[in-house]
């Protein structure tokens, strides 16, 4: 009888044993389970509160839309100085609702507004939901008004990028681009296909000529950004709205702003680093050089604008340097609507290459380099040719001096050309250096507009060359959120960078 009671209880312990480890594996996986649905939703909360934050966000991108699409860049300047937009002096709050109308939640926004010098409006939004006010999320985004000068080469008309090319920033144009360089950053058209004017072949929106030994495209080694057609235009008849709103404001001497007349045949304007430009009437300019040839009156000094513009009523001859200024140079007839031109010779520089100078320089025709433009040329600043283009002219085979009476150049027959002095005609072999327009460099360090296709060289048979050999074209960074003034912008605020706090 003992023995038979010590096996029952014996058992007994095992049963015990095994029931305990059973109770603490269930206990656990209910735990765990129960941890597991209280983490889901948990994170369902968080996933709702980064939710209502987004939307906070998206709210404030329709509040922008509807409050300054349309509007002039003074008129957008006004509205962030003036008109109390929400969430810049106090956080904006605001329900979020679900479907049938019920609150779920509530976004915070807050606004850093744009400073005088920039398009970029900095906005955070925190939202939680009305369970769990205590699990917030917050985002941070932010919009800019996408100018103009964000762009290396902007075009209206179809462009080539030759062989050696490299480039840093964006290029776009309205007709067809071919790139045979090398571009870090995309290259896009408005174009599906479009008739290459070199070739006259339907070519894609952008291609390339460079291909490898087995007549492989490398459009992969030269698009090292990639590229993007079609896409949408930009709109170089809408520059006209910009100039006459700069000469609004320099009529009004906004922020310092300038307005000079129509009279003469211009203004030639020397820019300087004491905070200063000189200006002097144009009387008679050579028409083919566009080099100036007398004055009428005598220089005047003024002070460069800051944050303004310099607006002529006529052409310009523009050169000098500029120190911890941001001004904007527009040569636009509107009174005679016969248009207007910047024409450039010596070099245009800045003091500082951390975005505390900023110069526009806006041409209603051409922005032009003269013909005794200097051998190594440097231009600091964002161009822009409305109606014409930035370029240098086919100088070679016609030459023009000052010194007793015109003297020209023109094409006779093989390789010679004929020097005229008044007296007669002389033969020029095209060997002679005098038959040859050669200039060293131009650096153009900024940014380009043109609407037709701009160019600094020729190359033709005789003479053989014109223009600049090496042609420098480097973006410069501070112009994408720092546009100069009244420069051409988008009407609506894109999305340029998103963050979670």
């Amino acid at each position: 009888m003992f023995k038979e009671n010590s096996k029952k209880g014996s058992a007994l312990v095992y049963i015990l044993i095994i029931m305990s480890a059973v109770m603490i594996i269930l206990t656990s996986m209910i735990q765990f389970v129960v941890a597991q649905l209280k983490y889901s939703q948990y994170e369902a909360r968080r996933e709702e509160s980064l939710q209502i934050a987004e939307a906070g966000i998206y709210f404030y991108r329709w509040y922008l839309a509807h409050e300054v699409e349309g509007k002039t860049a003074y008129q957008v300047d006004d509205f962030w100085q003036n008109q109390n937009p929400l969430g810049v002096d106090s956080p904006y709050e605001q329900d979020y609702k679900d479907p049938q109308g019920g609150v779920i939640g509530r976004y915070s926004v807050e606004v850093t507004p744009p400073d005088p010098n920039s398009t970029i409006v900095v906005v955070q939004s925190t939202g939680w939901t009305i369970k769990d006010a205590g699990s917030p999320r917050t985002v941070r985004v932010r919009f800019r008004r996408p100018s103009w000068s964000e762009y290396l080469v902007l075009s209206n008309a179809s462009v080539r990028f030759g062989d050696g090319t490299e480039t840093f920033g964006l290029l776009h144009s309205n007709g067809g681009i071919r790139f045979d360089g090398i571009a870090h950053n995309i290259v896009s058209s408005s174009q599906e296909t479009y008739v290459d004017p070199d070739t006259g072949i339907t070519r894609p929106g952008v291609w390339t000529a460079w291909t490898d030994e087995y007549n492989t495209n490398m459009g992969g080694d030269v698009f090292q950004a990639g590229t993007e057609f079609p896409v949408a235009e930009e709109d170089f008849n809408g520059v006209s709205a910009d100039l006459a709103l700069m000469k609004s404001a320099a009529n009004s001497g906004i922020n310092g702003s300038i307005y000079f007349g129509h009279s003469g045949q211009g203004q030639h304007i020397i820019l300087k680093d004491n905070g200063t430009f000189d200006s002097r009437t144009v009387s008679q300019y050579d028409s083919f050089t566009n080099v100036i040839k007398t004055y009428a009156g005598g220089w005047s000094t003024h002070n460069i604008p800051n944050n303004g513009v310099i607006f002529v009523e006529n052409n310009v001859w523009l050169e000098g340097k500029i120190d911890n200024k941001r001004v904007t140079v527009a040569a636009a007839d509107i009174i005679g609507g016969g248009g207007a031109s910047v024409y450039i010779g010596n070099d245009i520089r800045y003091t500082n290459y951390d975005g505390s100078d900023i110069l526009g320089i806006i041409g209603q025709n051409d922005v032009e380099i003269i013909k005794d433009s200097e051998n190594d040329l440097q231009i600091d600043g964002a161009l822009i040719a409305q109606t014409g283009r930035v370029g240098r002219d086919y100088y070679s085979g016609y030459y023009r001096s000052g010194n007793g009476g015109d003297k020209g150049w023109k094409f006779s027959s093989g390789n010679t050309y004929q020097w005229g002095n008044g007296a007669g005609w002389y033969l020029c072999l095209c060997e002679d250096p005098l038959c040859v327009d050669h200039k060293d460099s131009i650096t153009l360090f900024g940014a380009m507009a043109t609407n037709d296709r701009y160019g600094f060289a020729y190359t033709d048979s005789c003479p053989r060359d014109s223009g600049y050999t090496d042609r420098n074209l480097i973006y410069d960074n501070n112009l994408l959120y720092y546009p100069p003034p009244y420069f051409p912008t988008s009407p609506e605020y894109s999305l340029d960078m998103w963050d979670e706090l």
